[in-house]
């Protein structure tokens, strides 16, 4: 398990690289939920997401001449597009495996970002081509179960407090868990109290399923929150959550969704699913906050494409009609 001084280090080493977020005060879901709510705008950062954060702390971390020798990483998704970025910018020679399934939008973002994308037909497959290429020297960085990924994403601890020190809840997306890991254990250690809930979507409940478990388990993900999507979770991140089980929270898609239409439309902020989550779970929640609470939304990324709003309208609208 990482430390408060594992992220106090890193946060001077990514610095130069990555942006503080904002963080703001929402008058109107301060009003709506009866207490003082906040967004913490990850979907700000470079490439549009939290994953830079982690990224450069894992390149960054290894001797140049590691860097020099070429890293692999696995992805899909926001990972993918950050490491091909902190590849470039440190002069890391980077290919990203990709199932043939990803998204057209993230293969040509990662690609932009200047690594090589390698696809592949099916998840083993991809797997295995990562494999072939750490046995011929590349160095193979793991997308959220791994120390450095999370100690530089707990950096976004670190600025919550410093922007609300009075925070009294964190509402953190749980993927694979390198997220709510890395900013729980920075405020666990800043706010002693911190109530952290820990937040999915139906169909990309890894989390939930390691509760129930006891154990990470292998799982198989169907939710349209694409970026929430791991195939189990690290084990910390179930030590976190172990800790605050009784405010894990699953919400389903079209809850998510019409949490990112209001961000949409209310605040400008087109967010992921895997974001928009937090909302939802607020709103479920909201009978647990008091008004002298101070809640922050984590919106942990924003590449959501054209395509993907389609996808929401059809999936929705359709659910939504009525069956002859």
């Amino acid at each position: 398990m990482i430390t408060l001084d594992d992220i106090l280090a890193a946060r001077p080493r990514i610095a130069p690289y990555v942006r503080r977020t904002p963080l703001e005060r929402s008058r109107t879901l301060s009003t709506e939920l009866g207490t003082h709510v906040y967004l913490k705008c990850e979907l700000f950062q470079r490439t549009g997401s939290f994953k830079p954060r982690g990224a450069f702390n894992q390149l960054l971390s290894l001797a140049p001449d590691e860097r020099a020798g070429g890293v692999v990483g696995v992805s899909g998704g926001n990972y993918a597009q950050a490491l091909a970025d902190a590849g470039r910018t440190l002069g890391a020679p980077t290919t990203i495996c990709m199932p043939d399934t990803a998204p057209r939008a993230s293969v040509e973002a990662t690609r932009a970002y200047g690594a090589t994308v390698e696809l592949s037909p099916t998840f083993p497959e991809v797997f295995a081509r990562a494999e072939a290429l750490r046995a011929a020297g590349a160095r193979l960085l793991h997308p959220f179960d791994d120390a450095h990924q999370m100690a530089g994403v707990g950096t976004i601890g670190l600025e919550i407090h410093e922007a609300v020190p009075q925070v009294t809840d964190a509402v953190i997306s749980i993927g694979g868990g390198g997220l709510i890991t890395g900013i729980a254990v920075a405020l666990e250690a800043l706010v002693p109290g911190i109530r952290v809930w820990g937040v999915e979507t139906e169909g990309a409940h890894a989390m939930g399923a390691a509760l129930a478990a006891g154990r990470v388990v292998p799982f198989t993900p169907t939710s349209l929150a694409r970026t929430l999507s791991a195939p189990y979770v690290a084990e910390d991140a179930l030590t976190v959550m172990q800790r605050h089980a009784e405010r894990h929270v699953v919400v389903s898609d079209r809850e998510a969704f019409e949490a990112a239409r209001f961000l949409l439309e209310r605040t400008k902020l087109n967010t992921e699913l895997a974001a928009s989550c937090t909302l939802a779970a607020a709103r479920r929640m909201r009978h647990r906050f008091g008004p002298d609470d101070h809640v922050v939304l984590v919106i942990c990324g924003g590449n959501v494409s054209l395509d993907d709003w389609m996808t929401y309208a059809r999936t929705f609208a359709a659910a939504a009609t009525p069956r002859s």
